[in-house]
């Protein structure tokens, strides 16, 4: 999504409308993200996850790409034109420079691990779905009860059995993107209500080191503690919105970047013989001068209330969000959150420290 950003700042669009032929999570999450850089979302066979690609081994990933590229493949997702020699030669060509087969299966694992269903509810950027009726790889149903689930979603069923918009009858599939494009409604920007994560941080037995401290070593401990966590924040593209005395509030457009920084910050502050507790979610947010509110905002604050020393707790939120990251997560059960109706289920997160150079 950053790369998405730097190029539409490069070549001047302000709020463009995308098109992607598979609508998938990147897609989505831009558009609750940045309402105000989207103008409407176009796509087709959408779906919030892929759990059919979840058991396969990486040689069978693999395998499976060489395969997506053959003739066979093209039978398999195309039926109706993989007749034809110059539409074969052109998709195997199209697939091989698209990405190697090992690259494809690390595409596949991202897939298997991510779920957007929490996602779709926070799209209400205009979108506009096709699926056609009898694609042979995925269901329409599934399809539309996906599109259903987003507040400003126009369903195209389409006649044919090609998975790949741009094969079949393109008539059909023009006259809707042009009508869509003319007449749908543009809501208002609410660039006040964003899709974030949202990070809490907090120091362990502040009170009982103040105490043995004292005000003045204790203001300077927490001095390079501020210090630290603001540089931290930084570098994971993040903002801190308030220091929260012991404590600190930030937000992520990203909640792989969200996670990595919580790790990043408990390791940091080591130095300083200082422990945090952390905890995060994933969810609208409002925007008031400066600070941050809403439900979003009160989720996380739960959620780090339930931390231990060194432990970064999340919501089901952010881990179906970071499917593919290489962050892990261990159950920590389900749990009531004060004034947040129901039981919700947290986890405990766990970053991979990098490889040495």
């Amino acid at each position: 999504m950053a790369d998405w950003l730097a190029v539409l700042d490069r070549v001047g669009a302000q709020r463009p409308s995308l098109l992607d032929l598979q609508l998938g999570a990147s897609t989505l999450f831009a558009a609750a993200t940045y309402p105000e850089r989207v103008r409407s979302v176009i796509g087709s066979n959408l779906r919030a996850s892929f759990p059919e690609v979840r058991g396969m081994s990486w040689e069978q990933r693999k395998a499976y790409a060489v395969w997506l590229e053959s003739k066979r493949g093209l039978e398999a997702f195309n039926p109706r034109v993989a007749h034809d020699p110059a539409v074969q030669r052109w998709w195997g060509r199209a697939r091989r420079l698209s990405c190697s087969p090992e690259e494809f299966a690390r595409i596949m694992q991202y897939g298997a691990e991510l779920d957007v269903d929490a996602l779709l509810e926070h799209v209400h950027t205009p979108a506009l779905v096709f699926h056609r009726q009898n694609n042979p790889i995925w269901d329409i149903e599934t399809s539309r009860a996906t599109a259903a689930r987003m507040p400003n979603c126009h369903f195209v069923e389409l006649a044919g059995s090609e998975t790949d918009l741009f094969f079949g009858d393109m008539e059909p599939v023009l006259v809707e993107i042009t009508r869509f494009l003319r007449e749908c409604e543009l809501p208002a920007i609410d660039d006040d209500r964003p899709l974030a994560t949202v990070l809490f941080t907090d120091i362990v037995s502040s009170t009982e080191r103040l105490a043995a401290l004292g005000d003045r070593t204790w203001r300077a401990v927490l001095d390079e503690h501020d210090g630290t966590v603001e540089q931290i924040v930084a570098r994971f593209r993040g903002r801190v919105v308030k220091k929260l005395g012991d404590g600190m509030l930030a937000t992520f457009d990203g909640p792989a970047r969200g996670v990595r920084c919580a790790a990043a910050i408990r390791d940091a502050v080591v130095e300083h013989d200082l422990e945090v507790r952390a905890g995060m979610h994933t969810g609208e947010i409002e925007l008031r001068e400066g600070d941050v509110t809403g439900l979003g905002v009160h989720m996380a604050s739960r959620i780090s209330a339930l931390a231990g020393p060194g432990e970064i707790l999340v919501s089901r939120t952010v881990v179906d969000l970071t499917g593919g990251s290489g962050i892990t997560y261990d159950p920590c059960g389900d749990h009531e959150l004060k004034g947040i109706p129901g039981a919700w289920p947290i986890f405990a997160a766990h970053v991979p420290v990098p490889s040495p150079m």
